[in-house]
């Protein structure tokens, strides 16, 4: 007998190859691993994919529009994936003449889309009838031993739910914005790449209304009125925020020269109970406000550590850990690592952990696997003693807050003062991320008369917040766009978009108008409500509630009235999303009056440009990776860029500050380390530099500070 165990990753397949009874040979076909077991007559192969081997393609196109799509080898599609082939290649070689094949990719909608457009395309379609399913958390040995001895079937309906997904983020995303694409080429002649999606413009949309309300914020003035009592003790009057100058000045009138007596004292007991497992949204904000890490770091920083099987499957909705899981045991492992040990001994029996209310059929809240990683790098120890640190503190007592709060007298005026403290710090004694609240209490009672001096703080209410990544996350999760696994890439794909900037995020000219100008002519395009009724489908097809196809043939619907949208007012469109691109490219004031404004080839270059072409020719190229800044050059007052790696800062003119330099002579300055030949100084764009005689065939170049180590060559030199 012969069997097949698809995976999703190299790793996995290492993991699951040295899992699995029998001794794994690992072998090699066109640089792809793989391996194989043989054990009591059965031989065992264990292959792997690397993510999606395939991907949809337009079958063909009918007025301009791609609704029928095909599965087609992702290499095809995308020519820097060409290593895909070698994966597919090897799993069509290994895979002929299997009796039985195993689905061990990742256990969520993606991950059985992979496996499955593998066994079907790269197998063969007599697969999928002889298939069954690995279901696993993590990847240590007794749970990828267990979920090969005990398969589940196959869901179909995972499968057709996460196909459904990519047809509709297909048919929405690549045919709106191809024909926004197409509207500027027709109303302008130019080219500029627009992008639009089924979850990416709603969520540009949330961002888009933000920035509205603050521009169109009007500070209004009020006072705060408080008083400074004997003791460093800051008191605030009862009324809070006072918008009338005139209740004000009353207050001052009635505190001045009065003291303030002590008319009462209430101290509080809070319970503070320990926090909830993490799940990926909380994992991703936690991390954004701890350490600063990005969404989709943080997502990929988890899916390694899952990878390596220091902790569980991370795309996961699920505040709960299931007795399954072995809590004894990882904590019996973790106690190997001293810090983890001091604070899991004081830990009080029964262990049992608290849990949040949200549930995933298909993994457990993200937690440790008890391994203990070794020489991990900066960035991947924090996220790992995070998820740590948080998994023993679900299993800790709870915190007692004590909170004592005095109210004052002073003139007939009330104001009141209030002080925190720990009374026990519980299960905050295992998580050192939370900032604990430990004031002094004054020693004071009822009557007590203070010497006080009452006085105001004058200051403007504040427009809303802006979004931040982790604050984003959480309100498209509040309002059911995207998935867990897909919230932090969509967000990735505006900056990357160039419609929003900044860590408090910002939306500049371009995304703005671009949601103005759909909102205008086709209001679909942005519409929560449609995006989150087909999320709400989509969720159906899971539970058998609704067919694939149905859903499919609806979002073509949709997408057709959309497009008709666009197509009549395509010239209108055109001209306002290009007026948009050019206001949002403007990077400074070119020396004739005009706006510079950088403009991007189709061929992937960049350079900037005066808008008063013809009659200002004034342009600058910029190098690869150029970003320009806000700060202006001294010399000339052209923008300042920054470039290279490291980091350089220049200005836009390479010609700045070099009036009159004399041609270098060509210097020879050493000897090149890597060919032999003489090192010369080179005047480049933006400066001096030392260069290989040899150029281009030999491409050595450093800058003239840096130091040259001798060489044999240079020391034989006369």
């Amino acid at each position: 007998m012969h069997e097949v165990i698809v995976c999703e990753k190299p790793k996995a397949s290492e993991k699951i190859a040295g899992a699995i009874p029998g001794k794994a040979v690992k072998k090699s076909y066109k640089k792809v691993p793989y391996y194989e077991i043989e054990e009591g007559g059965k031989k065992t192969t264990v292959l792997s994919a690397v993510g999606h081997l395939y991907s949809l393609s337009p079958l063909k196109k009918e007025k301009g529009r791609m609704f029928e799509v095909g599965w087609v080898p992702l290499y095809e599609k995308d020519k820097s994936k060409k290593y895909v082939k070698n994966y597919i290649d090897a799993i069509k070689k290994f895979s002929k003449n299997a009796d039985r094949f195993i689905h061990a990719c990742d256990y969520d909608i993606e991950g059985t889309l992979i496996g499955f457009n593998a066994l079907k395309y790269a197998c063969g379609e007599d697969s999928i009838d002889n298939v069954v399913r690995m279901k696993f958390s993590t990847l240590t040995k007794e749970d990828l031993l267990r979920a090969y001895n005990e398969p589940i079937e196959l869901d179909f309906n995972q499968v057709d739910s996460g196909e459904a997904r990519h047809v509709l983020d297909f048919i929405f995303g690549v045919n709106i914005s191809k024909n926004l694409t197409d509207s500027v080429m027709k109303a302008t002649s130019r080219y500029i790449q627009l992008s639009a999606g089924r979850v990416q413009t709603p969520t540009l949309a949330i961002l888009v209304e933000r920035e509205k309300e603050i521009q169109s914020f009007i500070p209004e003035p009020y006072w705060l009125i408080k008083a400074k009592i004997e003791g460093n003790i800051i008191a605030d009057h009862k009324k809070g925020k006072i918008f009338d100058k005139k209740v004000q000045d009353e207050i001052l009138t009635d505190c001045e020269g009065k003291d303030a007596r002590v008319s009462k004292i209430g101290i509080k007991e809070t319970p503070q109970l320990p926090p909830v497992p993490f799940d990926l949204g909380s994992l991703q904000s936690e991390a954004y406000g701890v350490f600063g890490f990005s969404p989709k770091k943080t997502q990929s920083i988890a899916q390694n550590l899952y990878a390596e099987g220091y902790t569980s499957y991370p795309r996961t909705s699920s505040q709960k850990l299931p007795p399954s899981i072995g809590y004894k045991k990882i904590l019996g492992q973790l106690k190997k690592n001293a810090a983890f040990r001091k604070q899991i001994e004081k830990l009080k029996e029964p262990i049992k952990p608290r849990e949040g209310k949200k549930t995933d059929e298909a993994h457990p809240a993200i937690h440790p696997t008890g391994l203990i990683p070794k020489g991990l790098g900066r960035d991947y120890q924090k996220l790992y003693e995070l998820i740590v640190y948080r998994f023993i503190s679900v299993f800790g007592e709870n915190g007692l807050l004590e909170t004592m709060k005095t109210e004052l007298d002073i003139g007939g005026q009330e104001f009141s003062f209030s002080r925190k403290r720990m009374a026990k710090m519980g299960w905050r004694e295992h998580y050192p991320y939370r900032k604990v609240e430990n004031d002094e209490f004054p020693a004071l009672k009822e009557g007590d008369c203070l010497d006080a001096r009452a006085y105001s703080e004058e200051k403007e209410t504040k427009p809303p917040a802006r979004y931040n990544q982790a604050s984003l996350i959480r309100e498209l999760e509040k309002r059911g766009l995207g998935t867990k696994s897909t919230r932090a890439n969509i967000i990735s794909i505006l900056y990357d978009r160039k419609y929003v900037e900044g860590q408090k995020i910002s939306v500049n000219q371009l995304g703005e108008h671009l949601i103005d100008t759909l909102k205008k002519y086709s209001e679909k395009i942005t519409s929560e409500e449609l995006t989150r009724e087909f999320e709400t489908k989509l969720e159906g097809i899971m539970k058998a509630e609704v067919k694939k196809d149905e859903i499919i043939t609806e979002a073509k619907s949709e997408v057709s009235s959309i497009l008709d949208d666009i197509d009549a007012n395509k010239m209108k469109i055109g001209e306002e999303l290009y007026a948009a691109y050019r206001e949002s490219m403007i990077v400074g004031k070119c020396k004739c009056g005009g706006n510079l404004i950088m403009i991007n080839s189709q061929k992937g270059g960049s350079f900037v440009g005066c808008t008063s072409y013809p009659d200002c020719k004034s342009t600058y190229s910029m190098p690869r990776g150029a970003t320009v800044l806000k700060t202006k050059c001294e010399e000339c007052g052209l923008p300042m860029i920054s470039f290279g790696k490291p980091r350089q800062r220049a200005c836009m003119d390479p010609k700045c500050g070099r009036d009159g330099d004399e041609p270098l002579q060509n210097e020879v300055v050493g000897v090149c380390p890597d060919c032999g030949k003489d090192l010369i100084k080179r005047r480049g764009r933006y400066g001096e530099f030392v260069g290989c005689s040899g150029f281009p065939r030999c491409r050595y170049t450093r800058s003239l500070e840096e130091k040259q180590e001798p060489t044999d060559e240079s020391l034989k030199k006369p």
